[in-house]
């Protein structure tokens, strides 16, 4: 059986199911305690378990998530909130250098079994320090786990895994996301890294896409599907590890690929998901390779040039329709 959730109950009930079955798991963050957190993820934690293991904090990221990582290596399975991606980076030498390092640098002895949850991306005109999606710095570090859920049921499954791992992940939401609904499944939930997920099969072209995109990725294959055009969207919703094989096996049904990012195209995911694409079934390909992306400018604070930075529906269509009508570019013997 499975129940209706919002997103952030769905994370509310992971948490609170993983805090019961482990006293070891405790919570941080800025306004997470009384408050309930800004999207009221925490809601009603503190009542159930006290201000040992749901505990406000300073605004010191930086402290933050030091505390978090040094209760880690301690032992214990801390969740650090940092209410926007964006005010992580005065935490990178711990999580980059500390935390991402430590089970090498202790010859596999030492574990760093750490979650940081914080939300990122446009919405609400907040501006260019409160809506970057910064999912390529993680991605780019060897030893931190990326996670990036689209829906309810994938939220609650992979942040219950996520508490249960050894080694730090970076548990990225989506601002718009929180108030999304979806069905849940009863009873013990768990999602394990590195098995996407198919969304929506189809034959014609592939859309990959992951958070706030999925959503778009789907009103843009429901658009497709009244011209005729079968599309596949694909949600990987763990970037690090990638499930490649879900991918390539799309690509050699379809033929045609579509990546579609909110974070600026530069030095993106999208284009390293193209580039194993390319070098890994080329020959599968019948058109280039389409990426839709953010700009490469810092997000506007102004609704509308903000709704213009990043992707939109329609421009998923109209790539997925290029793909379509583009001519082959495979070696053909002539």
């Amino acid at each position: 059986m499975a129940r209706e959730l919002m997103y952030r109950d769905a994370l509310r009930e992971a948490i609170d199911e993983e805090m019961e079955r482990d006293s070891s798991v405790f919570i941080i963050g800025e306004g997470i305690a009384e408050r309930g957190g800004s999207y009221k993820v925490t809601e009603g934690l503190l009542d159930k378990y006290g201000a040992n293991r749901v505990r406000d904090t300073p605004i010191a990221e930086a402290g933050m998530i030091g505390v978090g990582v040094g209760a880690a290596i301690a032992g214990a399975r801390p969740i650090v909130e940092i209410l926007y991606v964006d005010f992580a980076m005065l935490g990178m030498d711990m999580l980059v250098n500390q935390a991402a390092k430590f089970r090498l640098m202790t010859g596999g002895d030492g574990r760093v079994p750490f979650v940081m949850r914080t939300q990122g991306g446009t919405g609400g005109g907040v501006a260019a320090q409160h809506s970057q999606s910064l999912e390529a710095l993680f991605y780019h570090i060897p030893g931190l786990q990326v996670v990036m859920p689209s829906v309810p049921a994938d939220a609650k499954g992979l942040l219950k895994y996520a508490l249960r791992q050894q080694d730090p992940v970076m548990f990225l939401e989506h601002k718009h996301l929180y108030m999304t609904k979806g069905m849940v499944p009863d009873g013990e939930h768990v999602i394990e890294f590195g098995k996407g997920d198919i969304k929506r099969p189809g034959k014609d072209v592939t859309i990959i896409a992951w958070s706030n995109m999925i959503p778009r990725a789907l009103e843009a294959a429901a658009k497709l599907a009244e011209e005729g055009i079968d599309a596949e969207v694909l949600d990987p919703r763990t970037l690090v590890p990638l499930d490649k094989a879900m991918i390539l096996t799309s690509v050699a049904k379809t033929n045609r690929v579509v990546i579609a990012q909110e974070a600026v195209r530069r030095g993106g995911v999208a284009s390293d998901i193209a580039s194993i694409i390319q070098a890994e079934a080329f020959y599968d390909l019948d058109a280039p390779i389409e990426i839709v992306a953010g700009l490469n400018i810092p997000v506007p604070f102004n609704l509308e040039l903000e709704k213009a930075s990043v992707p939109q529906v329609d421009d998923i269509v109209v790539a997925a329709r290029r793909t379509l009508h583009a001519k082959s570019f495979a070696l053909a013997a002539e």
